[in-house]
């Protein structure tokens, strides 16, 4: 039975069960190898059995002893469910996007947990200012006049426990979309496609897709991403509409296991662009529309360490590659080369590499080229103008950043499908200030707010006060930290500044920066009196690729030491102390959180550890594991070099749990995962807890998700606010 529309569905109580008096013990059944002359013995192996009744078993007595444990915070829970409930405007709508003949909006429902994909046409072609939606529109009426309702995403997920939608892309011609669902969460997606003039699917149905589908120019094929038995991406196919999959043809498959590839379409509509790449080498091949008879050609041929990218731009009235690359130095620069295959070495420097600036992507439009950077820790949003044919020599106008006034901010581009366009789509948020949609016209340099993300309930960005600042490693390196708090929260009318509980949050691998973001969520911690920090660690791309190269491989102990120095900081210069810092990261940031778990237990009154890479020895020893193979350049290759295992051996969680005194710990992984798979911390949690059986360590397994987690969004709040109270408990705000 559906909730009423304007009622979010409320979480069920258990059906009473027998009181859990003490935690699961997992057996013991050693199994062993050699490898490089060690011997590992490993108790807990056999929890990788996945479809065994006995580890399903095992899992779910996991998940009735955290039930347990945390059966005093159910009410808590309820209470921060309804705060993010209650500041989230639930029945809302995004900002217009145009793509050619119509204005794109998604719309969500009081009740729904997915909303809905509308557009309506535009009024014409120099029309490039949004129409602005009625906000709080009821879901059986238009937001705009003329509306359809492309895609009825709770219609798609109706009967499924887990419902995720991989991508979805509307034909040329505007007639028709594809789009992709996964009903499961093990990524593998099928793709439908359904004709927007009568509302009918069409007989085409792919399966094992991975992610979404790219049209080709004249809306005849569809191209698309399928992954070999390890996951990963190796074979790119074109279907043409109306035909059966096993008629599809192979258009590229990747035989060299350390690359993954990927297929889309420029912006300018002329090119398929079909990438490889491992995590530190590239090569490209384009198919032109222009010239379909040369098939499918290699821009420039893979070398090892090059990474490069490749768009399409019209510059001085000539058509260009844009190309950006590491060939000229570690933080890139942009070259351009004639629209045929280029050797690297053969590019005309077009914005030099400066070893102050990261340069991490770039855009080309018909009158100009966004630049995505950072400089000094910070994100930066760049436009290059391209000047008429014949009134600059090399094409180029003028060349400038799109400034705010906030000293901590992140910013970028997107939503941007249209070659012509003359306005760049901008995101920009601070960990105070919501998520913010503006306009750039580049035209007349205007930039104009579109919408601010409603936070409901009198939210003001001004009760909160954000801050940078520095810790020091142990080898003298600074590591940003990214701070907020309510401007009350440090503050005493007698004793002045003292220490507030707080949540350290940290990622650190393959150059992903964790950037200030704001979160709905995370109010429930601030405006208990926690704060809310990131550390910046190396093994992300914050500072640059140097950040980067200093936090993997043989340098990966960096990552953990520098989130271990930013800790310290927060205790010695009395932001926090050692029972109310709280610890978090996710996936590769979980194995952080098992490494100082191990390393610096004493600075932590908790750790949360969510997907995390715990087991990161054993799988990387396995190369038949998902994405192992891809993941060499990342880690290091331990099978085949003894180096590489004594040096992961001595970081790797799992294979460092010793007798000590542990902080709390909460572990939170799902049983379909296939980035990491749930069995590395339901042995770790095993191997705590038999070597230290007075450890207060929990594990919940989401027994219906993927790597993402429970999908739709009141799932997603209940998930969260379970979190949040486990941390507030921990941090002593459990009854504020």
């Amino acid at each position: 039975m559906q909730p009423p529309a304007d009622q979010a569905p409320v979480a069920q109580p258990p059906v009473a069960q027998p009181p859990v008096a003490q935690p699961p013990i997992a057996q013991r059944r050693p199994t062993s190898r050699k490898v490089h002359g060690h011997d590992r013995t490993d108790d807990y192996e056999w929890l990788r059995e996945k479809d065994a009744p006995e580890v399903l078993a095992h899992l779910e007595a996991e998940n009735a002893w955290t039930q347990a444990r945390t059966a005093h915070l159910a009410g808590l829970r309820q209470t921060i469910f309804e705060e993010i409930k209650g500041r989230t405007r639930e029945t809302d709508l995004s900002v217009p996007t145009r793509n050619r003949r119509h204005w794109y909006y998604g719309r969500t429902f009081a009740g729904k947990e997915y909303g809905a994909t509308c557009r309506v046409p535009v009024a014409g072609p120099d029309d490039w200012t949004p129409p602005t939606p009625a906000e709080d529109c009821p879901a059986d009426q238009p937001a705009l006049p003329g509306e359809e309702v492309i895609l009825d995403l709770d219609a798609l997920a109706e009967g499924h426990e887990y419902f995720s939608l991989g991508g979805s892309a509307v034909s040329p011609d505007g007639h028709l979309l594809a789009y992709s669902t996964d009903t499961v969460g093990d990524e593998r997606y099928t793709v439908r496609v359904r004709d927007l003039r009568t509302g009918d699917l069409l007989d085409d149905e792919i399966t094992g897709v991975i992610g979404g589908a790219t049209w080709d120019r004249e809306g005849l094929d569809l191209y698309y991403t399928t992954v070999d038995d390890s996951w990963r991406a190796d074979k790119i196919w074109r279907h043409r509409l109306g035909t059966a999959q096993a008629e599809d043809q192979l258009v590229h498959h990747e035989t060299d296991g350390r690359f993954w590839v990927g297929v889309g379409r420029t912006r300018s509509d002329r090119f398929i662009m079909v990438a490889a790449g491992s995590k530190v080498t590239s090569e490209y091949r384009y198919l032109d529309a222009d010239a379909p008879e040369l098939g499918l050609q290699v821009f420039a041929e893979r070398r090892e360490g090059i990474e490069y990218s490749l768009d399409h731009a019209v510059i001085a009235g000539e058509d260009r590659f844009l190309v950006l690359h590491n060939a000229s130095g570690p933080d890139f620069e942009i070259g351009t080369a004639p629209v045929a295959p280029t050797p690297v070495a053969d590019l005309v420097p077009l914005v030099p590499h400066d070893p102050a600036v990261r340069l991490e992507d770039v855009d080309a439009f018909a009158g100009h080229l966004v630049v995505h950077q950072r400089s000094n820790g910070l994100t930066q949003l760049r436009i290059i103008e391209l000047a008429p044919p014949g009134e600059s020599s090399d094409g180029l106008g003028e060349d400038y950043l799109v400034e705010f006034d906030k000293p901590l901010y992140t910013v970028g581009s997107g939503g941007n499908p249209g070659f012509a366009q003359p306005t760049v789509r901008i995101g920009w948020t601070t960990m105070a200030v919501p998520s913010s949609v503006y306009d750039y016209d580049v035209r007349t340099r205007e930039l104009t707010l579109l919408k601010q993300a409603p936070v409901l309930g009198g939210y003001d960005p001004a009760d909160y006060q954000e801050h940078r600042l520095w810790a020091t490693a142990d080898d003298g390196e600074r590591i940003p930290i990214s701070i907020v708090c309510r401007r009350d929260a440090r503050e005493d009318e007698t004793m002045g500044s003292r220490p507030v509980p707080t949540l350290l949050y940290g990622y650190g691998a393959y150059e992903a920066s964790m950037d200030p973001y704001f979160s709905v969520a995370r109010l429930s911690l601030l405006d208990r009196g926690a704060a809310f920090a990131i550390a910046h660690v190396r093994g992300g791309g914050e500072m640059g690729r140097r950040w980067y190269d200093d936090g993997k491989l043989m340098r990966k102990q960096n990552t953990f030491s520098d989130f271990i120095a930013c800790a310290r900081h927060l205790v010695d210069t009395g932001w926090s102390q050692p029972e109310t810092l709280l610890a978090e990261g996710a996936s590769a940031g979980g194995l952080l959180m098992g490494a100082v778990a191990n390393q610096a237990p004493e600075l932590f009154g908790g750790v949360v550890a969510g997907v995390p890479f715990v087991d990161a020895l054993t799988t990387m020893l396995d190369s038949t594991l998902p994405l192992t193979v891809t993941e060499y350049d990342e880690w290091g290759n331990p099978e085949a070099d003894p180096e590489v295992y004594e040096y992961m051996a001595s970081y790797a969680p799992y294979d460092n749990v010793a007798e000590r005194p542990y902080p709390p710990i909460l572990a939170e992984t799902s049983l379909n995962d296939t980035r990491v798979l749930y069995v590395e911390p339901a042995k770790w949690v095993a191997r705590i807890r038999a070597t230290n059986p007075d450890a207060d360590v929990l594990l919940r397994t989401e027994m219906a998700a993927g790597h993402g987690g429970v999908s739709g969004r009141y799932k997603s709040w209940h998930d969260r606010a379970f979190t949040l109270a486990w941390m507030l408990d921990r941090m002593g705000l459990a009854d504020r």
